[in-house]
């Protein structure tokens, strides 16, 4: 039975549209696989926040047996069960790869063993290990590689442990024996790992930590890192995301193939040097690669390995299947220091990128048990047709490779090496399609000369933003003011209109004037003026109009109150009597009845309402 790997679903394919910061991304971009969500995924991030990519510290270590390489910490189990081991980055395998404990450090490695090979997995100490069975990986098979293991799944983590980070819990765990992968690998490839069939895949690493919003997109950066820039650089590895620190971005990408088991594929236009002869590496002509960096070495045809060998003056060992070189030779490369230019496309006269490789990325260490004793040798392999074209961990020391696969492209970008930017991460999200977010910033792509940015105009935007913010609270409060203030003159009108004023609509006919004469031609009209009948504003229609009653202590009836005089002093305590009009007689609200509203309280007795 054999270990498969599948396509989730469908990327989408469009430009590669990126740049998003990290400090502002707080908040707004889900895969598109169309297998259901499993059941390894953990506590789910706030659904409406976009989480900022992940930068994973490398171990510090320099290790394997064909490098050496720099390697990343990987956790496997929990708890008081966690076991620490270090291993490569493999952009084409979809799961984890550990060296097995025991059988994979024989009594011929050697007693240290486990530690040249980056640590080892025990199953049988793992509290949260599930075993499956016994599978074939058929990892990097068209290259020869065939081997079986012990399959299960765990809870994996990446970084040292007590640090915060990444963790998936039922992830799919090789623990193998062969020395072919000296140290263990890391799978990136976000594809399903499948067991003998396609019906029940089992997701990815990758894959979870986008469908549980633990990244913001399916996606990753990486470099190798090399020991000869710098006094030594770490490889980089940035999940959801790349480090804009770590390549100058070219404006070019490339859409990714689809046969998933080569998506990573570009086409090498040419493979020149500028110091021997031949200069042109590449006699055939350009041929379609695929990156990976499982494997360390480039496979290439056996015409382009016929070049690299007249220019380079290296020989191929047949035993080992590498190109050994001496100590008089290694000497001589050292100080020819060559460089060797790979242009590269996405398709066959496409807009192209040069990736150029000092002889230092050739200069290499093969050790036991590629061969007996430490040797330096040329990661140069022949390949022995098409399906082994391959760009390894040698290619990407000076290659940034940023893989989208939301959007079913990738960017390949010349490393930078300035020493002031080159050990502080710049991190720099990618969303998901689509996505949007508030508080975060998207652009159009990766071009040339963008840095990204500043701290100086970020610092501006937030400014803007509280300012725009305290303008906008400034005009809230103005309107509301005005408004009050336009309900408090409106109340006073009305209330001047109402019975707190002149109300002259309520002016009896009968009523005196001033001079002594009446309103009306005679006494017993009764009617207001212009002669209507009197109709009182009945409560629910008028319910701030509540008359207040009018004592008068010389009359048997009352009359309503006059706005003249104060009746009621501020806490509702009686002033002195009032009336509504120095009336003379008996006032009637409407012919032939008494005007009886309210009784009238005695007099000296507080009165409320």
């Amino acid at each position: 039975m054999k270990a498969h790997t599948s396509l989730a679903g469908a990327a989408a394919a469009a430009i590669f549209t990126t740049l998003s910061f990290a400090p502002l991304a707080s908040a707004g971009l889900l895969s598109t696989s169309s297998y259901s969500a499993p059941s390894n995924l953990e506590k789910r991030q706030s659904s409406t926040a976009t989480p900022s990519a992940i930068s994973i510290p490398p171990s510090q270590y320099w290790e394997g047996n064909d490098g050496p390489w720099s390697d990343f910490f990987v956790q496997i189990g929990e708890r008081q069960y966690i076991q620490s081991v270090r291993m490569m980055v493999g952009t084409s395998v979809t799961s984890v790869l550990a060296v097995a404990a025991g059988t994979g450090c024989p009594d011929i490695y050697g007693s240290g063993c486990q530690n040249s090979r980056g640590g080892v997995f025990n199953t049988t100490a793992s509290f949260t290990w599930q075993p499956n069975s016994i599978y074939g990986t058929r990892i990097e098979e068209p290259l020869g590689y065939s081997f079986s293991a012990n399959a299960g799944y765990d809870t994996v983590k990446l970084g040292l442990n007590g640090q915060d980070g990444p963790s998936v819990q039922h992830t799919v765990v090789f623990a193998y024996n062969p020395s072919d992968f000296w140290v263990g690998i890391f799978g990136l490839s976000p594809y399903p790992t499948n067991f003998t069939n396609y019906i029940t895949p089992q997701t990815s690493f990758l894959s979870v930590l986008s469908a549980n919003n633990t990244i913001p997109s399916t996606s990753y950066g990486y470099t190798a890192g090399n020991q000869y820039r710098l006094n030594a650089v770490y490889g980089s590895l940035t999940l959801g995301g790349y480090d804009l620190n770590r390549f100058t971005p070219t404006g070019v990408s490339f859409p990714m193939f689809g046969d998933i088991g080569k998506d990573l594929s570009i086409v090498v236009q040419s493979i020149t040097t500028d110091s021997g002869s031949p200069s042109n590496l590449l006699p055939g002509g350009a041929i379609t690669m695929f990156i990976d960096s499982t494997v360390a070495q480039l496979w290439l045809p056996t015409s382009a390995c016929t070049a690299f060998e007249q220019a380079f003056g290296i020989t191929y060992d047949s035993t080992s299947g590498l190109y050994l070189v001496n100590s008089t030779l290694h000497t001589s490369l050292l100080q020819r220091n060559a460089n060797v230019t790979f242009t590269i496309a996405g398709t066959q006269g496409g807009k192209s990128v040069n990736i150029v490789l000092p002889y230092g990325a050739f200069d290499l260490t093969a050790q036991f048990p590629l061969v007996a004793n430490s040797t330096p040798y040329f990661p140069l392999r022949r390949a022995v047709n098409s399906t082994q074209y391959v760009l390894g961990r040698t290619f990407l020391q000076e290659a940034y490779l940023i893989a989208d696969y939301d959007r079913g492209n990738f960017t390949v970008a010349p490393c930078s090496w300035d020493i002031n930017k080159v050990n502080t991460p710049l991190i720099g999200t990618i969303r998901r399609v689509n996505a949007t977010s508030e508080g975060s910033f998207i652009g159009s792509s990766i071009s040339s000369g963008s840095s990204g940015i500043s701290a100086g105009a970020i610092a501006g935007i937030i400014i803007g933003i509280v300012a725009a913010v305290a303008l906008i609270g400034l005009l809230i409060w103005f309107l509301r003011r005005r408004r009050n203030a336009e309900k408090k003159r409106t109340a006073e009108l009305d209330a001047a209109n109402h019975g707190f004023g002149d109300a002259k609509a309520e002016l009896s006919a009968d009523s005196v004037k001033p001079d002594g004469t009446y309103y009306a031609a005679s006494k017993n009209g009764g009617d207001e003026l212009a002669g209507e009948p009197i109709h009182e504003m009945t409560a629910a229609e008028r319910v701030k109009a509540q008359e207040l009653e009018a004592l008068n202590a010389g009359k048997t009836g009352y009359s309503e109150m006059d706005a003249g005089g104060e009746y009621y002093a501020p806490g509702g305590k009686l002033v002195s009597p009032a009336a509504e009009m120095p009336g003379h007689d008996t006032i009637y609200e409407m012919p032939g009845s008494d005007v009886h509203e309210m009784p009238a309280p005695q007099p000296g007795r507080d009165i409320k309402y």
